[in-house]
């Protein structure tokens, strides 16, 4: 047990100090977009440093909570404050849903009216916005709280979306094709959206108390009944904090004439068995095969 709650430590320890990470390098160069955008004339570079701005105030604030979420329980939180890391996850994407709405506003009429740019300063931006924001996302990229997930996935966004501007600069150092720098710019933001919005369902569903798409209530019933002594499991409700912190409690039927070490051992067994599963915290009623249970609410 000691070494499980030693993970937990250790990945909420990395967790802010990977979204720590991020906020800087991204306040960083978001200073350095404001500059490109404006010797650029780039829509791509002009949708990106807007955006980055956005992004700075959102990794501090996530930076924030994501510390905030790992404080201590107390009366009024008796379950902590995971989820104050998750509803930042759900604001964040939302806003980022709207932003990259409001970046195809700004795209489109440049693909009907392309404007130049300036193809040599934005593959020099391109170039170490790269380098930055793709070490950024490597640092987040395996997050297992739902903050690391979107907040990778706006690092992700950045990343393709300069890895676009790199490609359309060098074109457009050759040819006169200028209305690459709002097509691309508007493809990457409709496959981000897609993104989005399949995190902003998994954020909604958490909300709603939905299991993890990772547990599956009808397999870890079977799994506990293989148990000696267990004769039923009944009223088993699986949900999650943050998608990390999961929770269940649970009925287990066993035979009335079952002693108290007995009853202890399978406890422990089944708390054994649900710990290797990641469900942190758990509550385990013991029914007799006599008995009714009047809890039941299948």
């Amino acid at each position: 047990m000691e070494n499980n709650h030693t993970h937990w430590h250790n990945h909420c320890h990395d967790s802010v100090k990977n979204i720590k990470l991020a906020f800087f390098l991204n306040l960083f160069f978001t200073i350095i977009e404001f500059i490109g955008w404006i010797l650029t004339n780039s829509v791509a570079i002009m949708s990106d440093a807007l955006h980055d701005l956005w992004d700075s105030f959102s990794l501090g604030f996530a930076w924030f909570l994501e510390k905030y979420s790992n404080k201590k329980r107390n009366n009024k939180f008796s379950y902590g404050f995971k989820r104050f890391s998750l509803l930042w996850a759900f604001i964040n994407a939302t806003i980022l849903l709207i932003w990259s709405l409001f970046i195809l506003t700004e795209a489109i009429p440049r693909i009907i009216h392309p404007e130049p740019s300036n193809a040599y300063w934005m593959i020099l931006l391109s170039i170490f916005w790269i380098l930055v924001n793709g070490f950024a996302v490597y640092k987040t990229t395996n997050g297992k709280s739902m903050n690391e997930k979107v907040i990778s996935l706006h690092l992700l966004e950045d990343v393709l979306g300069w890895i676009a501007v790199l490609v359309i600069s060098i074109v457009m150092i050759f040819t006169d094709l200028i209305i690459l720098d709002p097509i691309l710019s508007m493809l990457i933001t409709l496959y981000i959206l897609w993104w989005v919005i399949k995190n902003l369902k998994q954020t909604v569903l958490l909300f709603l108390q939905a299991s993890p798409e990772n547990l599956d209530v009808n397999t870890i019933d079977n799994t506990l009944k293989k148990q000696d002594y267990i004769k039923e499991i009944h009223d088993t409700h699986i949900w999650s904090l943050d998608w990390e912190s999961n929770i269940m409690t649970t009925h287990i039927v066993i035979n009335e004439k079952s002693s108290i070490k007995e009853i202890k051992n399978i406890k422990i067994k089944t708390r054994e068995i649900l710990e290797k599963i990641w469900i942190k915290h758990s509550t385990i009623e013991i029914d007799f095969w006599d008995e009714k249970c009047k809890n039941h609410c299948d």
